[in-house]
């Protein structure tokens, strides 16, 4: 089998590509987040109120780098932590009104991306790819976001 014929290595170039790409835009549009950044907020947009824990084992993180994910989202204003109610041991991440801004911004690049990534493909080449993609998790993320409808 050639190089370039391993799934293993297209999605990894592939992956390298597109975050490097992304980064990229975002700093040109001035958006002060990375992807990863980014995907913190998007999460904490669709439910606001996580466990680091919980962010962390979403985006495959440890807890020392999410610790430090939130402490720069934290440091620039974008996400407050916040101790739970029922138990003061717990803390709560809550998006600020600056972090929906820039989220709200960051999702208008990516969006972007994700119209050009399917420009030139018929849907059902879309649909086999996003449905390897999904496969792909859900064999090797035991707790990862499900099928979209």
């Amino acid at each position: 089998m050639a190089e370039n014929d391993r799934l293993i290595y297209l999605i990894s170039m592939g992956h390298l590509a597109l975050r490097t790409h992304l980064h990229g835009l975002l700093a040109g549009e001035g958006v002060r987040l990375t992807v990863p950044q980014a995907t913190v907020l998007f999460l904490l947009k669709e439910r606001d109120g996580r466990m680091m824990s919980e962010l962390g084992q979403m985006i495959g993180v440890d807890n020392s780098a999410m610790t430090g994910l939130i402490d720069r989202l934290e440091k620039a204003g974008f996400v407050r932590r916040e101790a739970k109610r029922e138990d003061r041991r717990v803390l709560l991440i809550r998006i600020t009104p600056e972090g929906l801004e820039e989220a709200s911004r960051a999702a208008s690049v990516i969006r972007g991306v994700n119209e050009r990534i399917q420009s030139g493909f018929e849907a059902e080449q879309i649909k086999a790819f996003r449905d390897v993609l999904v496969g792909i998790l859900e064999q090797f993320k035991s707790k990862r976001i499900g099928r979209e409808p």
